[in-house]
């Protein structure tokens, strides 16, 4: 028996356009077969179109995890407004009759079978490594290193005081050649760098400059050490072709190695019939680089980890990748992937089932919250001492109150350690403290927090930028 609900067949679409115009099919009764085979794995009908022959669509679900989408209409979208259509038709009670499987639709589940067997049986065998091959591509990523560390000695002789959008445009016409060494990681880190001085600097305060000023200092240090860290991986993979990537660290990552899951399969970093639930998720629009990215903060509830799932969609294949969006089930994952990480590592996988969220799935994500400020102070301070660590980790924090003190926010713990709210974060995350004082005062007493933190360069201290508040019955989200 198919379980299916519309929040189901919404998180199929790819996108809010085809949802609603697969509904529209069946407000307007498009359909004029509607069936199901014999064992209920298999959603089929046709449906009325603009030529003489309806088309032909199906919903195929052998593996309730991976759902394969069929039609005959000639869109590229995938699933199509017609498969859509079909879904919410028997999310809404419409009559599915027993029936037997098409021969088109028959064969293709048999190719389809035989394919997943050759994937299995590949994925088993050996893979040989082109060592020539190998070392040519490290060698010249040891070269590409060499160009950032003169950069890098460029920019320092510079000073921060004397940058500026014209230079910081000379710096990434150089940086390119970064990408043509295989080190598009190195080549973002560099850009992290210079996007600081895009603005006029006659447009900002001195205070604002001041600001720039000290996070242009830590990126200095972070490129430095990237070099430094990155050579000594690179040399130890060019003297022994057989090394697999680096995986107790995202140095790897850094340089720009893009993982597949096969490598992250062989290297164990999986973990079977993982539950997850979303706390928040933001997407955004990086002209820089030209892509579109969503992102979801994920709490994995076999550990309490806070992990991270990013899409990327370049503009000229955004139309043909399906965008992400907010999903508000619990996540079922039979095999999931983890990539090399700090606190919140990057998390992949090829299916997945879903259920509506229940009263124990919260308690369990608040049971994660950490109750210590101290404690949570001190694990981000030392992780903090790493160049290539993620300056901004996110927690889950168990607070006894937030309130007003002055003119800023601030949570407090149950022992009175308090931390001081932020909207500083990510550059594209929108503002999030200016919500608070629109919720229930009952939320700002005894909740987990979600929290994004930051070392304010400054002042020295850390701060805090809300995500969500994670209630006994809903996870109320201050981004979308």
């Amino acid at each position: 028996m198919i379980s299916i609900d519309a929040e189901f067949v919404a998180a199929a679409a790819p996108n809010a356009a085809a949802a609603n115009n697969g509904r529209g099919l069946v407000l307007k009764n498009k359909f004029v077969n509607l069936h199901h085979s014999d064992d209920e794995t298999l959603l089929f009908g046709e449906c009325k179109g603009s030529g003489k022959t309806p088309y032909l669509c199906s919903a195929d679900f052998t593996n309730p995890e991976t759902v394969t989408y069929r039609c005959s209409c000639p869109s590229r979208q995938f699933p199509c407004k017609h498969s859509l259509g079909l879904l919410y038709a028997y999310v809404e009670g419409k009559p599915f009759t027993t029936a037997e499987v098409p021969q088109s639709i028959a064969d293709k589940r048999e190719k389809a079978a035989v394919r997943a067997e050759k994937k299995k049986t590949d994925a088993n065998k050996p893979r040989k490594v082109n060592k020539s091959a190998l070392a040519k591509k490290i060698k010249a990523q040891l070269d590409g290193l060499d160009l950032l560390e003169k950069l890098t000695h460029d920019l320092v002789k510079l000073g921060v005081g004397n940058m500026n959008a014209k230079s910081a445009a000379e710096i990434e016409k150089q940086a390119k050649q970064l990408g043509n060494a295989y080190l598009p990681g190195a080549q973002a880190a560099l850009h992290n760098y210079t996007k600081l001085f895009w603005d006029h600097d006659e447009e900002k305060t001195s205070t604002q400059r001041e600001g720039v000023y000290s996070e242009a200092l830590d990126q200095l240090g972070r490129l430095s050490s990237l070099v430094k860290q990155g050579r000594a991986y690179l040399e130890r993979r060019l003297a022994d072709p057989e090394l697999a990537p680096e995986t107790e660290s995202s140095i790897a990552a850094w340089l720009g190695h893009a993982w597949q899951l096969r490598e992250l399969k062989e290297a164990g970093l999986v973990q079977d019939n993982a539950e997850l639930v979303q706390l928040a998720f933001n997407a955004y629009d990086d002209v820089a680089r030209r892509e579109f990215v969503d992102t979801g903060i994920w709490m994995n509830l076999a550990s309490g980890a806070i992990q991270l799932t990013q899409t990327y969609r370049p503009y000229k294949a955004a139309k043909h990748i399906k965008a992400e969006d907010s999903f508000f089930q619990l996540a079922s994952v039979s095999e999931l992937c983890i990539y090399p990480g700090d606190v919140n590592p990057r998390i992949r996988w090829e299916g997945k089932t879903m259920r509506p969220l229940e009263k124990k799935d919260f308690k369990q994500v608040r049971g994660f919250g950490h109750a210590s400020f101290a404690e949570v102070i001190k694990q981000v301070k030392m992780q903090l001492k790493n160049p290539l660590a993620d300056k901004l980790p996110i927690y889950a924090l168990n607070y006894a109150q937030i309130g007003m003190v002055g003119d800023q926010y601030v949570a407090e713990d149950a022992k009175g350690e308090r931390l001081v709210l932020t909207e500083i974060g990510l550059d594209e995350e929108p503002r999030t403290c200016n919500l608070l004082e629109l919720l229930p005062a009952d939320l700002l007493k005894k909740q987990t927090l979600i929290a994004r933190f930051r070392h304010d360069l400054d002042s020295g201290k850390l701060q805090i930028k809300p995500l969500s508040i994670v209630a006994a019955d809903a996870i109320h989200r201050l981004t979308f």
